[in-house]
């Protein structure tokens, strides 16, 4: 039951927690099945290419008509690695990775029953959609238990571990695969698929904590607006239409790169007014650390993919190798990306290790440039362990960059769109491969792939030489580092210590007076998905609030939360000349009842807290209630944290102080899309008429401890 007061009300309901994660939350029993649920796509990716001649061979055509089985599995991946990132955010992490694995031991069926390319094809979309569950759905649980478990990131062998699992997957591969179709044919391609599905299957039904119930209520259209359908039809037809005018080259179909470009605008339009969009356009165009990483990712794979799928053409038809023989000259490849990623997983610095990778990808390039028929072996295994360095570090270092830079609620579908870039990356290196082989596997269009590669690679050298924000992230990553090295160990000292340890640090770090949780109130505010979106350091905000919130219930301190959302009556209410929320209104954006309106979903909320919302700047704007609320609760405190500092938490402390409340702000529990801005106010501006402290803080400022 909740009390109303206009647009404040008292919260009268609890959100649903997930299963704890138990004393040893990434543990084997966790981590196994996801590694293994992310290398069902490397299994299908490698094992496919030793099998493309002795396909072609059995359905009497040539290899490049195989190639369809290639861009088949990346176009299906391309759509469904977002889209099984936005249902696991909607329905659970859990369940759209099972539905994943079912997904592929229905396609190891369907590849094993096969007579003709059709039939594969059809293995291989459902392949494609069911290993796109893994990767977004195992980032999403790794966060979530990061969460639970009081860190800002997990252990850097965790994420590294996903590089790794597959990276060693591929090193086998091309091996295992040469063997197995060399021993049993072709199919083997595809019922590999079964046991190693089976295995994922069973392990994950008993390791991966279930999922929290799925949110009921609402009506069809509403539950569609949260997943957007259309965004998703939209995204997958412009890819279809783009695949067509690749697969088409060097003979290009215009029509269809018009239809492409055609569906790609009306993707655009969509998702600029949609509520919860698939592809959020906003998100790529605001934050250019998050695209650059997609853009990086998605040309270095092309250049893998280009070497692992031509050179294995030219191998095979060129130099006369078998597909075991072409296989064991790969292995070196896979090997040394698996020795690279956990090698990279274990150091922090993600610029050298993508600056790295980027040279290397550039003198493997121009490597390639020497290769021939003629050449010894032993330099065509040195120029594929090249492409194996690249892959290795550079996988492990765009995945942490992705992990720091992606919104918290959003990371399902902006994993899922990291390896989408990587599919198109794979895409346009099957239409590399089919344009320099076109009418025979020679020297000549190895060269012609190794051109295209070194501009590849110049491109990708440039991108990485030049991205300021990369030296930021590596600040940001040590600093998160070295804040969950205090979280894990404090749990292990007494309470005592830590209270001493607290109040010591509070002593040395401000001068602040002593807080008295009977007259004092906790404001969150602006804790939203369409905030956070904007703000580059707004996780780590959003830790730190929650740590604060943690304290606010530790001493029954009032809690307030503060959030903007407009109903149609406040759209129609701005005037024309309000330069901040005049765009808003006619847009119809921060609609109450949306997504990204409400409170983050790791904010919970009890009964005796305010919830206000609000339709201008600051907490107590003239619409809201929440000064008269707090006075009636005898509060003459105000702990402010919130989104953004230059927005929300200035104006509130202006509105509080010229209402005489005492005033204290936490200056690392908010933050500005400028991070000039959010140090100017909090070391020059607030000072002057607040408390300016950090979270931990709190604690030795409380009256009592």
């Amino acid at each position: 039951m909740s009390v109303d007061h206009d647009n404040v009300s008292v919260a009268a309901a609890v959100p649903p927690t997930a299963e704890g994660t138990g004393p040893a939350p990434f543990g084997a029993r966790f981590t196994v099945p996801l590694y293994l649920g992310a290398v069902l796509n490397p299994v299908n990716s490698s094992l496919i290419a030793t099998a493309l001649v002795p396909i072609a061979a059995y359905l009497h055509v040539d290899v490049g008509a195989t190639a369809v089985l290639i861009s088949s599995l990346y176009l299906t991946s391309a759509v469904a690695q977002p889209a099984a990132g936005r249902l696991a955010e909607e329905f659970g992490a859990r369940r759209v990775f099972l539905a994943g694995i079912l997904l592929v031991l229905a396609a190891g069926v369907v590849g094993c029953l096969a007579r003709g390319l059709p039939a594969l094809v059809v293995a291989r979309v459902l392949v494609g959609a069911g290993t796109s569950a893994g990767y977004p759905t195992a980032m999403l649980l790794i966060r979530r238990r990061a969460q639970d478990a009081g860190l800002s990131s997990p252990p850097g062998g965790v994420l590294g571990g996903i590089a790794i699992a597959g990276a060693a997957t591929v090193a086998v591969g091309p091996a295992v695969g040469g063997l197995l179709v060399g021993s049993v044919g072709w199919r083997a391609a595809f019922w590999v698929n079964l046991p190693v599905a089976a295995v994922a299957l069973a392990l994950a039904l008993w390791g991966i904590p279930r999922d929290a119930p799925v949110r009921r209520g609402g009506s069809i259209r509403q539950t569609a607006a949260r997943i957007d359908p259309a965004g998703m039809a939209l995204f997958a037809a412009a890819l279809i239409a783009l695949l067509v005018f690749l697969n088409a080259l060097p003979a290009p179909h215009w029509d269809a790169l018009t239809v492409a470009a055609g569906f790609a605008a009306g993707l655009i339009a969509w998702e600029l007014r949609a509520a919860n969009p698939f592809l959020d356009v906003r998100l790529l165009a605001a934050n250019l650390a998050l695209t650059r990483t997609y853009l990086r990712n998605g040309l270095t794979l092309l250049g893998t993919y280009v070497i692992m799928y031509g050179l294995t053409q030219w191998l095979e038809a060129a130099r006369g190798m078998s597909a075991y023989q072409a296989g064991l000259v790969l292995i070196p490849m896979g090997a040394l990306s698996a020795a690279g990623a956990r090698v990279a997983s274990r150091r922090p610095r993600v610029r050298a290790q993508l600056v790295f990778s980027a040279l290397v990808l550039l003198v493997g390039a121009l490597a390639s440039l020497l290769l021939t028929a003629s050449s010894p072996v032993i330099a065509v295994v040195g120029v594929t362990a090249l492409f194996g360095l690249t892959s290795g570090a550079s996988t492990v270092a765009n995945q942490t960059v992705l992990y720091q830079e992606a919104p918290s609620e959003r990371l399902g579908v902006a994993s899922g769109l990291l390896r989408t870039f990587g599919y198109l990356g794979s895409i346009a290196s099957a239409a590399i491969t089919g344009i320099a082989f076109h009418t025979r596997v020679n020297d000549a269009g190895l060269h012609h792939i190794s051109w295209a590669l070194t501009a590849v690679a110049a491109a990708v050298t440039l991108m990485t030489l030049f991205d300021r924000r990369l030296a930021q992230a590596d600040a940001r990553l040590q600093a998160r580092t070295a804040a969950d090295v205090v979280a894990v160990s404090k749990p292990t000292r007494s309470t005592r210590e830590t209270t001493i340890e607290n109040k010591e640090n509070a002593r040395m770090t401000a001068n602040a007076p002593a807080l008295d949780p009977t007259r004092t109130a906790l404001l969150m505010m602006d804790f939203q998905p369409a905030v956070l979106a904007a703000v580059p350091d707004g996780e780590q905000a959003l830790d730190r609030a929650r740590a604060a919130l943690s304290w606010a219930r530790s001493h029954d301190v009032q809690v307030a939360h503060v959030r903007v959302a407009f109903s149609p009556d406040d759209h129609a209410a701005v005037p024309v000349g309000n330069k901040a929320f005049a765009p808003i209104a006619a847009g119809a954006l921060l609609a109450d009842g949306s997504p990204e309106t409400a409170l983050h979903e790791s904010i919970d909320v009890h009964q005796t807290d305010i919830l206000v919302r609000k339709t201008r700047i600051g907490a107590f704007a003239s619409a809201t209630d929440l000064r008269a609320l707090l006075r009636e609760r005898g509060v003459d405190t105000l702990v402010l944290a919130g989104l953004s500092t230059g927005g929300v938490v200035l104006t509130t402390l202006r509105q509080a102080a010229d209402d005489d409340f005492r005033l204290f702000v936490l200056k690392d529990a908010t933050g500005d899309p400028d991070p000039e801005v959010h140090r100017l106010l909090t070391e020059k501006i607030f000072p002057g008429q607040a408390e300016v402290i950090a979270a931990d803080d709190l604690h030795a400022l409380t009256q009592g401890g």
